[in-house]
């Protein structure tokens, strides 16, 4: 089965940067989506998917402009939700929580925030769907991490070790099946 270029894009800069904003819809800055814009502008991708969340919808839709390629939107690139945690400053969440919670995120799940394993499995629910045709997707960085553990077959913490700034592209080369894989092909922050 012949392979594909998947782009996974991850939203510019927010507003509220730096807190951990899973669902809260943040607006995304001008700068942050001109960023973006930037960074798909040369990829000839085919299909363009953006997550619903502002933050990663904008960019998606200023991209679609720029470049010609309708828009789809698909909640499931959304990123992790962190519950009662959602829009909080790392400094506002009590540490002891927040540091059990970074080293496991599957059995430490926020409190009524969605596990690591939930976000897989929707992230894996969304490959699943993908056309085997050169994709981007406007995401966010859990997403981006969840792709790498579907694809690539990352654990949780080699997930981790992978910097995703934002507005940052990480270029895979996808092998649609049964089990789908890919291959790191490029990384631009």
């Amino acid at each position: 089965m012949s392979s594909f270029p998947l782009y996974l894009l991850r939203h510019g800069e927010p507003e509220g940067a730096g807190r951990l904003i899973g669902r809260t819809d943040a607006r995304p800055t001008a700068t942050g989506i001109g960023a973006c814009v930037d960074q798909a502008r040369d990829l000839a991708a085919e299909v363009l998917i953006a997550s619903d969340l502002s933050r990663a919808r904008l960019a998606g839709e200023a991209i679609a402009l720029a470049t010609g390629v309708p828009l789809a939107i698909d909640a499931r690139w959304r990123e992790l939700d962190f519950g009662a945690w959602d829009g909080m400053s790392p400094g506002e969440v009590e540490g002891a929580a927040l540091a059990r919670f970074w080293d496991d995120p599957d059995g430490q799940a926020p409190p009524s925030g969605e596990r690591w394993s939930a976000l897989v499995d929707r992230v894996s629910a969304a490959i699943d769907d993908l056309a085997a045709r050169p994709t981007l997707i406007v995401t966010h960085a859990g997403t981006m991490r969840a792709a790498l553990a579907v694809l690539c077959g990352f654990d949780m913490r080699q997930t981790w070790a992978v910097d995703l700034p934002y507005n940052c592209l990480l270029t895979l080369r996808v092998w649609p099946g049964v089990t789908p894989s890919a291959q790191i092909a490029g990384l631009y922050p």
